[in-house]
């Protein structure tokens, strides 16, 4: 952690401190704790040669996660800890982070919830592209589902007439990280988190601000989001050398997500539209999930997915989902082991190139839990100009996790 995030965490925690001193002060009430830990031996192994210098093949690492909970007057109040640090044998990878550290309080219809904390945002299963309060952590995962976590001030209201009210204060910018030199997954100059710039003169410490409303009608789930602040996805460009140059440009961002269930239908839809100097597009996902339930009598459950991804940024989408389609399969077979399969392909609709994916994951007795992924890139186009640096990086990923 930097020194500022710091000085950050160390105000909030003096903050929550005394906030539980109050309140111990001023009323009798029964204190519950709960302690979790995770950890995790994982295995990652890349199979083509590297395409750049010093890259390496084989990455075992080991990752804790503890998690801990103490919450009183009768619930509607409690602090929540996530951490997180992995040793790896890419040096950047090897990292801490605090996910979640926030003092949460319930009453009636509103909810305050003030430190780091992780939102998510969403439906689509391909892309997330409604979700933008949390920064990635890039070097976790490819496939943005891992997250740091946000400092913020949140409040919510809710109401059974007109639905739920989100409102963010996020004080501070957290820079997304890359891979190091031995890394896999990266472009052909190490990029260092902190020579990224920022489009705003206050930097990371700019005062970004964000608002959701979500509302249920029959079938229907509707968000309408909005934010304003520093990006979360730096703006990239390359020379003719190959050199990366990137910063965090300032955004608005207005984004719409809506899931509609029709019996064994999920129909899933999002959309945003972002402005900026440096460029404003219109991105969106749809699609549909049909889930065939209890086939073989015992609980057996198999979805058939399938999503139209398009961006109007073409080949420098960091996602690089600009025109392509996504099928896959969700097969949940609801035993005692919670055994479950995602399997997919992403083919992009404009040339060849086709990434496909696995995940598996079971438990073991009662306490332990294994994982199985894999990412595969096939023919992938020179023309994309971020997923042609990942050519050469199928991996496979196998994890082992002890519960205590």
């Amino acid at each position: 952690m930097k020194f500022t995030k710091s000085i950050f965490i160390s105000i909030l925690v003096a903050s929550i401190a005394q906030i539980t001193s109050i309140n111990a002060q001023t009323k009798e009430k029964k204190v519950n704790h709960d302690f979790e830990l995770e950890v995790e031996g994982e295995y990652r192994y890349f199979y083509d040669e590297p395409q750049f210098q010093n890259q390496k093949s084989h990455f075992p690492s080991i990752a804790i996660t503890p998690k801990y909970t103490i919450d009183w007057n009768k619930g509607s109040e409690s602090i929540n800890f996530t951490g997180f640090f992995r040793v790896d044998v890419d040096n950047k990878r090897t990292h801490g982070d605090v996910r979640e550290l926030y003092y949460q309080k319930a009453k009636g219809k509103w909810e305050l919830n003030v430190g780091l904390k992780k939102v998510y945002w969403g439906v689509a299963e391909s892309n997330h592209l409604v979700d933008i309060i949390n920064q990635t952590d890039a070097v976790e995962s490819f496939d943005g589902e891992k997250k740091l976590g946000q400092p913020m001030v949140q409040y919510t209201y809710t109401t059974d007439k007109y639905g739920s009210f989100d409102f963010f204060y996020l004080p501070y910018h957290r820079k997304r990280n890359f891979s190091g030199k031995k890394g896999r997954l990266r472009f052909p100059i190490v990029i260092d988190e902190d020579d990224l710039s920022y489009e705003s003169g206050a930097k990371e410490w700019r005062q970004d601000i964000a608002f959701r409303w979500s509302h249920y009608f029959g079938a229907f789930d509707v968000g309408v989001s909005h934010f304003y602040g520093n990006g979360r996805e730096p703006l990239f460009s390359f020379d003719q050398f190959g050199n990366v140059n990137a910063f965090y440009p300032l955004i608005n961002q207005t984004g719409i997500d809506i899931q509609i269930t029709q019996e064994a239908f999920l129909w899933k839809f999002e959309t945003i539209y972002r402005t900026a100097k440096a460029q404003d597009f219109l991105a969106l996902v749809a699609g549909v999930e049909y889930t065939f339930s209890n086939i073989d009598g015992n609980g057996l459950d198999i979805g058939v997915l399938g999503e139209y991804l398009y961006d109007e940024r073409d080949e420098l989408a960091l996602s690089a989902l600009q025109n392509d389609v996504f099928i896959g399969s969700r097969v949940a077979f609801n035993d005692t082991k919670d055994t479950s399969i995602l399997i997919g392909g992403i083919a992009d609709l404009t040339n060849k190139s086709k990434i496909f994916s696995m995940e598996a994951s079971r438990r073991i007795g009662d306490s332990w839990k294994a994982e199985l992924e894999a990412r595969l890139f096939e023919t992938i186009d020179e023309s994309e100009l971020i997923l042609s640096n990942f050519r050469d990086d199928s991996f496979l990923r196998f994890s082992i996790t002890k519960y205590f």
